[in-house]
C-alpha cells in the first residue's frame, strides 16, 4: 500500500516538473522571440508570466520535501527526487534569465535600431534547443537526449566569446551604441547561462536514471 502511495507521489511530481519545464521553455522562447522582433508588449508578457515560474518552484520544492518526509524513498525513487528538487532549481534560475532578456528587450524597443554583432538567431536557437531536449529526455527518460544536450555546451560558450570580441570592435565603429550593445551583450551573457543551467538539468536527468554522477567529469578527463 505504501508502495503504490509513494508511486503515485512520483508520477504527480513528474507532471509538475514538466508543467514547470513546459512554462520556462516558453518564457525563454518569448523573451529571445521579443528580441529578434522588437515586441516590447511580448516582453512584458514574459515579465508578468515571472511569478507563475516562482510560485510553480516553491510548489515543487514544498512537494518534493513532503515525499521525502512522508515516505523516505530509497533507490531509484529517492534519486527522482533529488534530481527534481535541483532540476526546480535550475528551471526557475533560467525564467529569472529569460526575465532579464525580457527586460533587455524593453530597452532595446526604445532606442533606434542597431546591428547585432554576434549571431543571435544562431545562438538563441541552439540553447532553445537545448531546454527542449533536456525536457524531452525527462518525459520520456533518456540518458542519451540527455547526453546530447552536455554535447551542445560548448557551441554556445564558443558563440558567446566571439560576441565579446565583436562588441568591442562595433564599439570603435558605433561609440554612439554603447548602451545597445552592453545591452545586447547582456543578452548572450544570459543565454549562455540558460545554457549552463540547462547542462545542469540534462546531468541531474543522467544520474536520476543511472544513479551516476556526471557533473565536472570532462574537467577532470
Amino acid at each position: 500500500m505504501m508502495r503504490i502511495l509513494l508511486q503515485k507521489e512520483v508520477d504527480r511530481l513528474k507532471k509538475k516538473i514538466i508543467q514547470l519545464s513546459t512554462l520556462v521553455e516558453e518564457s525563454v522562447y518569448k523573451s529571445v522571440k521579443s528580441i529578434a522582433e522588437r515586441d516590447y508588449k511580448l516582453a512584458e508578457q514574459v515579465i508578468r508570466d515571472d511569478a507563475e515560474v516562482d510560485q510553480m518552484e516553491v510548489e515543487v520544492e514544498e512537494d518534493c520535501l513532503k515525499v521525502l518526509a512522508l515516505h523516505q524513498p530509497v533507490a531509484v525513487d529517492l534519486r527522482f527526487i533529488i534530481a527534481v528538487l535541483k532540476m526546480n532549481n535550475d528551471l526557475e534560475r533560467i525564467g529569472d534569465l529569460a526575465l532579464n532578456i525580457a527586460e533587455g528587450s524593453k530597452f532595446l524597443c526604445s532606442q533606434p535600431v542597431v546591428s547585432v554583432p554576434f549571431d543571435f538567431p544562431a545562438m538563441s536557437q541552439k540553447v532553445q534547443t537545448m531546454l527542449r531536449l533536456s525536457v524531452d529526455s525527462l518525459i520520456n527518460t533518456d540518458e542519451k537526449t540527455a547526453q546530447s544536450v552536455l554535447e551542445m555546451d560548448d557551441e554556445i560558450d564558443e558563440i558567446h566569446r566571439d560576441m565579446y570580441r565583436q562588441v568591442s570592435e562595433e564599439l570603435q565603429k558605433n561609440p554612439k551604441s554603447v548602451d545597445c550593445l552592453i545591452r545586447l551583450l547582456s543578452v548572450s551573457r544570459n543565454l549562455e547561462r540558460i545554457a549552463d543551467h540547462t547542462t545542469n538539468i540534462a546531468e541531474d536527468i543522467i544520474y536520476m536514471i543511472t544513479g551516476e554522477i556526471v557533473r565536472h567529469q570532462s574537467a577532470l578527463l
